[in-house]
């Protein structure tokens, strides 16, 4: 976070990138309109003609700083990662083989339901959101083509899913940055973060079940599906539930895929190169939107855009009730700002540490409000690496399209502001 004091112009870049990105979109009725490069380029030069006697190498040092973060970088591996293994998956069948798997096991009305249970268990395995998708997203895209489960339901469940362990994992990095900041053991906070977040995830499965009770199999249709080539993504789904990291879990995953097609004859070893090359190639686009709008938020938090909003919000609390708002306020801005629900509890932890000491609210509430609103609005954001990961795997869509039906992390977000109202906990121990 910049040590400038906080402007509102600085946000500006920002207002340009949404306004455009999604006014464009609802303007013109199609979110494809502007392209999310075209909109995140045009707002990044435009923050450049902000504070003029501000020398340009000290705006380029900043936009080049946000985009090379070490967490930036991370995910765009990642992106690449899964495009590989989500290329050589698809072409040695296994996308198929695990869709018609489903189809035949379970009813029409269970699928979506049954995939965000498997997302919630995968995500909190795993410790992380971005992981899980790409490595179920495929599955849901081709559950989606084969009924008449809209597309971007699909991918809205998996993310939500996904958000879910994000959110509650112990080896989550939110999980570690809201417990180390707030100063109380991970226990302590699962407990309270579990009951906070449980109805949501109760209603979520609910909610789905019925969205989907009329979606029926045809009967006479043969689900062909092959177990062999169903055992990539069951060696994903073994190897993440055993806590291994999630660029082992999707470098390994695409090797045992392409050695698993060259062995049953899928393909050879010229067209294992191809699918892994077209994989790759088809993530390179949300690749560069990742970076492109890093730099851009990197350049909003020079400026002191970020400072601008956590001065704004701190100012206004007043009561203990206001403290708990004022936190979920906090990090839910820094989250929509910075798109990273990790970078946000950074930012905010050490400040709501400092509301909670003075307002006597309870630091493992604390905790979990920075993690939940967090993971809430990171799974709703069109711009955030979830989003972006999903709509990738899914050629054509906008991840503006998928944001009206994510039920989960709206529902995420209700449950936090109910247990702040009602008080939950009621009581704590400072020790």
């Amino acid at each position: 976070m910049s040590n400038k004091k906080g402007s509102s112009l600085a946000l500006l870049p920002l207002v340009i990138f949404v306004a455009l990105f999604i006014g464009t979109g609802l303007f013109a009725g199609d979110f494809n309109a502007m392209p999310i490069t075209v909109a995140a380029i045009i707002a990044s030069v435009a923050g450049f003609f902000l504070y003029l006697k501000e020398p340009f190498k000290d705006k380029l040092s900043a936009y080049l700083k946000g985009a090379a973060q070490e967490n930036v970088v991370m995910i765009v591996v990642i992106f690449l990662l899964s495009g590989a293994f989500s290329g050589v998956a698809n072409s040695m069948g296994a996308v198929d083989s695990t869709v018609n798997l489903g189809l035949t096991f379970l009813p029409g009305s269970l699928l979506l339901s049954g995939i965000f249970i498997i997302c919630c268990f995968l995500s909190l395995s795993m410790g992380t959101s971005m992981g899980t998708v790409v490595a179920i997203a495929p599955i849901a895209v081709g559950i989606a083509e084969q009924t008449d489960i809209g597309l971007p339901l699909a991918l809205a469940t998996v993310i939500g899913g996904a958000m879910f362990g994000d959110n509650l994992s112990f080896i989550s990095d939110t999980t570690i940055v809201a417990t180390r900041t707030q100063g109380v053991k991970m226990i302590d906070k699962f407990k309270v973060n579990f009951w906070i977040v449980l109805p949501g995830a109760i209603l979520t499965v609910v909610i789905l079940y019925f969205i989907t009770a009329d979606v029926s199999l045809d009967q006479t249709e043969n689900y062909a599906y092959n177990l062999v080539e169903v055992l990539p993504y069951l060696a994903v789904l073994i190897i993440a539930l055993l806590g291994v990291d999630v660029m082992i879990v999707l470098l390994g995953g695409a090797v045992f895929a392409g050695v698993l097609g060259l062995f049953t004859g899928a393909f050879d070893i010229f067209t294992l190169i191809t699918a892994a090359g077209e994989g790759i190639a088809g993530m390179q686009e949300i690749a560069i939107i990742t970076i492109l709008i890093a730099g851009m938020i990197g350049l909003v938090s020079h400026y002191g855009g970020i400072n601008y909003l956590l001065e704004t919000i701190m100012s206004r609390i007043k009561s203990k009730k206001g403290a708990e708002l004022g936190i979920a306020s906090l990090v839910s801005v820094t989250d929509m700002s910075t798109a990273n629900n990790t970078i946000s509890i950074i930012m905010t932890g050490p400040l709501a540490k400092n509301i909670t000491d003075e307002y006597d609210v309870d630091p493992r509430k604390s905790a979990s409000i920075l993690d939940t609103f967090a993971a809430g609005f990171q799974g709703i954001i069109p711009y955030g690496g979830q989003m972006l990961a999903a709509s990738g795997l899914a050629a054509g869509l906008s991840p503006v399209e998928i944001i009206p039906y994510s039920i989960y992390p709206a529902l995420l977000i209700i449950s936090g502001i109910i247990a702040i109202l009602i008080g939950y906990p009621k009581k704590y121990s400072k020790a």
